[in-house]
Order: structure tokens, then C-alpha cells, then sequence
């Protein structure tokens, strides 16, 4: 049998576009982490401002003028993680279940939870390679040189923006559900804007680690709250006598289909995060991939509660958010007790994109040194990112404000490629000339072949789904508001 060699340490030969140096690098299993001879993925096309090292760019994190970021241990991240992915996305997946009956639901649920470990544990891989990379986009950079750099830039940035104006969604819909439309939804808007944006305002990912707990307690206490209604009170809309209808085979047509899948494939999508993550970590070699197997384990097994629970309890008036399947006062009830989970994962993904234009920031001021100071020129472009940011996302929450169609398209567009399709990318171009080395390298060359195209066809045939149906849902006018409307969104 031909010899295989391990994969992490085949990158020796790598080098970047253009006419950059190749990287040099000690082996994965020295005690030091990998250096680099050169930073590619640092200053304008590799150009290493005056002054500063290489490393140092690579290391911006550490505090060159200030004070180091990277302080989280591995249960501090768990917690990062959980605050990341908890929330919204767990809020469609009742609903995804009564589309697809309960057997191709779970089996989609664990087939995506084997997917996300594996393709955060790739993304992991290729970022303890390039420890010069402080997010995702400069991975992008190392794997495929500018341009790479500003296709995936553009895409990270549409999805955390487009993540953030779901949220907002999600939040009018719980005040307006719990107030019975007191104002206009538009300023139910504004308020989850301006209340996500003072989330924002702390630089370093461990204040999101510290709002771990109160997101699990509050996402866990908000479906115990529907559970434990639906057990002795029919949900609202239905009628009376009535019995839930479960289904273990469902056949809803394939445009349904696939928005259901989209929806489950959005409860996993944290993978855009995990760089800007492991930047912020202690030992990100050693503790992240123990992190990452409990963020799935834990999602997962909530996951199936949540979704299977509701599901069997609401039957065929499951709605999506979730929450809104209750009996009407305890409907309000666990919007009232999940609005901190929502507003954790606004400031989750929205963190990480202000930090993005941040660091973009700082680096065309030619201030990277600035960036863990405390200096008014970094807090000022700290918050002039910050408040760009979300004028953005409630703008486009605004402008499509229907919190499925959010989900599905962000999923179909940008949640495909960041949560499968790079991994498979990165993998291909940090493996390049060994693939064939072997039946277990040929394998694992199979199988992200596989992710890439699966994330092309989630793009192609979901964003087709998802737009159909959101433009139907306009022309019929069924249930939905306008652009910038104060009519009445809330769930029951």
C-alpha cells in the first residue's frame, strides 16, 4: 500500500499569487507554532508597513502599543461559540422539520452537524498554518491572493450584515408579540438597532465568550417555556378537539424542500467567526478543536430537542420563529425570555464584522500598532465602523422584512460557501500535488471535491427557492408588510 503522509505538513511548497516569496515554515508538531518568513496576508499585497515587522502584523492581536486580546481559554470559547451559533437560526428549525417530515429532517440535522465539525476542523487546520490570519478573510488572501482576498470580504460582509438584519427582524417581531403592536414596527427596529449597536461597542471577542451563559439560559428557557405550554394548551391558531398530525415522510415540493434545508443548514453556520475566534485565543493549536466538538455536540443534541419537541407537540401549526407556536400568552412569555439570546447573536456576528472594517481601518491609517490601544484615534474609526455597520443591516432589515426569506437567502448566498464550500477550498489549495498520495488522500480529495460542489448547488438551486418564494410572498401580500412598514409583524 502506497504511503500517506499527514496533511497538515504538506504546505512547505505553498506560495502565495503573485510574486511573493514561498512560505517557510516549521513542522505542525514542533512546540512553537508555525512562523513565516513572509506575511502575505498582511498590508496592502504583502507590503509590510515601515516599521513593523512581518510578525508583529501577524500578530496584531498581542498589542503592539496596547494590550493584548488574545485571552481566551478553551471554555471561554466553547461559550464564544454557543453565543455565535445559538439563537436565530435554532428558531427555524420546528418549522424545517414539519416541512420535511421527522426522518429526512433528522437525518439532514446530524448528516450538517457531521459537516460543520468537519469543515471547522479543516478551517482550524489552514488557520494554525497562517497564524499571520486574524480572520477569515485573510485566510481567503493566503489561499488565493487579492482577489480571493476581496470576493470573500464582500461575502463575509453581506452575511454578517444580512445575519444582523434577520435578528432585527426577530426582534420587532418579539416586541410587537409581546406589546400587541404598541408602535410602529419600524421603531421596533430601530430599537433592536441601537440596542445591538451598544452591544458592539466592547472591542475583544471575550465580552461575547461572557454573554455565553446567558444566551444558552435564555434560548434553553424560551423552548421549555413553549414545550411545557403546547403540553397542556393547543397552539393558537388551532382549532378545537384538535390532534397534532406528525409526519415521518413529507412530500412539500422541492422549492419547499430546499428552504427547509436552508434553514438547518443556517442553525450551523458559525464557521465565518472561527478565525476572528481563534485570533482572540490563548493556545488556539490546543484548545479549539476541543471547543468546536463540544459547540456541535451541545448544538446538536438542543437542536433535536428543540426541533423534534415543538414539532411533535404543534404538528402541522408549527410556525417559524418557533416560538410563536405557543398558546398566546406563553408565546409572549418566551419572546420575552429569548430576546437576550437574539440580541447576543446580533452582537456576535455583528462584532466580528465592525472588528473586520476595523483592522481595514486602521491598516489604510497606517495605525495597526493601535489596534488593542486605547487611543481616540482607534476607538473613533472603532465606532464609526460600529455605527455604519448598523445603519446597514437596519436599513435592509427594512427592506425585507420577513424573517424566512432572510434566512434562506443569506444561507443559499454566503452561509453555503463559509460554512462548507471554503474549507474545501482550503483544503485543496493546502494539500496541492498530494493528493493522490494514497487511498485515504484521494478520499478526503473526494470528499471536499463533494463540499465544493454541494456549496455550488446549495447557491444555485437555494437562492432560486428562496427568491421564488419571497417574491410570492410579495405579489400575494399574505401576512407580510411592506418596506419600512409600521404595520403589525408580531406572531400571533
Amino acid at each position: 500500500m502506497a504511503a500517506t503522509t499527514d496533511p497538515t505538513t504538506n504546505l512547505a511548497s505553498e506560495s502565495e499569487k503573485g510574486n511573493q516569496q514561498p512560505l517557510k515554515m516549521e513542522p505542525l508538531d514542533s512546540n512553537a507554532p508555525p512562523k513565516y518568513e513572509h506575511d502575505s496576508a498582511s498590508g496592502s499585497d504583502g507590503e509590510v508597513p515601515k516599521g513593523e515587522t512581518s510578525d508583529e502584523i501577524g500578530n496584531i492581536f498581542e498589542g503592539q502599543d496596547g494590550k493584548s486580546y488574545r485571552t481566551m481559554t478553551r471554555w471561554g470559547t466553547i461559550f464564544a461559540l454557543l453565543t455565535n451559533q445559538f439563537g436565530i437560526g435554532a428558531l427555524g428549525l420546528p418549522s424545517a422539520f414539519a416541512t420535511l417530515g421527522l426522518v429526512p429532517a433528522l437525518i439532514t440535522l446530524f448528516g450538517s452537524a457531521l459537516l460543520a465539525w468537519y469543515t471547522g476542523f479543516e478551517l482550524y487546520r489552514y488557520s494554525i498554518l497562517h497564524p499571520q490570519c486574524v480572520h477569515i478573510i485573510d485566510l481567503a488572501k493566503a489561499a488565493g491572493g487579492r482577489t480571493w482576498q476581496v470576493i470573500v470580504a464582500i461575502g463575509f460582509l453581506i452575511q454578517v450584515i444580512m445575519f444582523c438584519s434577520s435578528a432585527i427582524v426577530t426582534i420587532s417581531i418579539a416586541f410587537n408579540t409581546m406589546t400587541e403592536h404598541a408602535i410602529c414596527t419600524v421603531s421596533f427596529m430601530a430599537v433592536a438597532a441601537v440596542i445591538s449597536f451598544i452591544l458592539c461597542v466592547p472591542r475583544t471577542v471575550k465580552f461575547i465568550s461572557r454573554s455565553g451563559p446567558p444566551t444558552v439560559v435564555s434560548l434553553v428557557g424560551a423552548v421549555l417555556i413553549v414545550m411545557i405550554s403546547l403540553g397542556f394548551a393547543d397552539p393558537v391558531k388551532a382549532p378545537e378537539n384538535w390532534t397534532p398530525t406528525i409526519k415521518a415522510f413529507n412530500n412539500p415540493g422541492f422549492r419547499n424542500i430546499f428552504n427547509a434545508v436552508l434553514k438547518i443548514v443556517f442553525a450551523y453556520a458559525g464557521n465565518h467567526s472561527y478565525v476572528s475566534y481563534m485570533a482572540e485565543m490563548k493556545d488556539p493549536k490546543k484548545d479549539f478543536p476541543f471547543s468546536l466538538t463540544w459547540l456541535i455536540t451541545l448544538t446538536t443534541a438542543f437542536y433535536t430537542m428543540l426541533a423534534t419537541g415543538i414539532y411533535c407537540l404543534a404538528g402541522e401549526y408549527t410556525t417559524s420563529p418557533a416560538l410563536g407556536s405557543a398558546p398566546h400568552i406563553y408565546a409572549k412569555a418566551a419572546y420575552g425570555v429569548v430576546l437576550p439570546a437574539i440580541l447576543t447573536g446580533a452582537l456576535a456576528n455583528g462584532h466580528v464584522g465592525v472588528k473586520y472594517m476595523f483592522i481595514v481601518c486602521m491598516k489604510q491609517m497606517k495605525a495597526t500598532g493601535e489596534i488593542t490601544s486605547n487611543t481616540v484615534r482607534s476607538w473613533a474609526a472603532w465606532m464609526i465602523c460600529t455605527t455604519i455597520f448598523w445603519i446597514i443591516a437596519f436599513i435592509l432589515a427594512n427592506a425585507i422584512p420577513i424573517f424566512d426569506s432572510i434566512v434562506s437567502i443569506q444561507s443559499a448566498t454566503t452561509y453555503a460557501w463559509f460554512s462548507f464550500g471554503m474549507s474545501g477550498v482550503f483544503y485543496l489549495v493546502s494539500r496541492k500535488g498530494t493528493h493522490f498520495n494514497g487511498a485515504k488522500n484521494i478520499a478526503f480529495f473526494v470528499l471536499n471535491c463533494g463540499i465544493i460542489l454541494f456549496a455550488f448547488f446549495l447557491n444555485g438551486a437555494g437562492l432560486w427557492a428562496s427568491l421564488t418564494e419571497m417574491l410570492e410572498i410579495f405579489a400575494t401580500g399574505d401576512n407580510v408588510n411592506g418596506t419600512f412598514s409600521c404595520g403589525d409583524n408580531s406572531a400571533l
